[in-house]
């Protein structure tokens, strides 16, 4: 699955209209304002933690893995170097399985 297609599902899950733009990332009105505004929760430790508060996620963050778990998914990711990273990508992962992928 590409980081597109678990964007896009993760926003399905979190009720957020995403449009795509020329520019890199997505936009929506996530945060109920007139303009469009970036919202890349891969990218975005922000939008990340907006995410998992709105999806109600429970996050367990190791010393080597971050997980992200909701009463249905579970989603584990190996920081590799960056656990910002890893919990950012744990927390879309389990977003985008509520919001209908995996």
């Amino acid at each position: 699955m590409t980081d597109r297609e678990l964007l896009e599902d993760a926003a399905k899950a979190a009720g957020v209209a995403l449009e795509w733009n020329d520019s890199p990332g997505y936009y929506s009105d996530w945060r109920g304002l007139p303009q469009w505004n970036h919202w890349n929760p891969l990218l975005d430790d922000g939008d990340a933690f907006r995410l998992a508060v709105k999806l109600k996620l429970t996050l367990d963050i190791g010393d080597d893995a971050s997980e992200a778990v909701s009463p249905i998914h579970w989603h584990a990711e190996q920081h590799k170097g960056d656990p910002l990273a890893a919990t950012r990508r744990a927390i879309v992962r389990a977003a985008a399985a509520m919001g209908g992928a995996e």
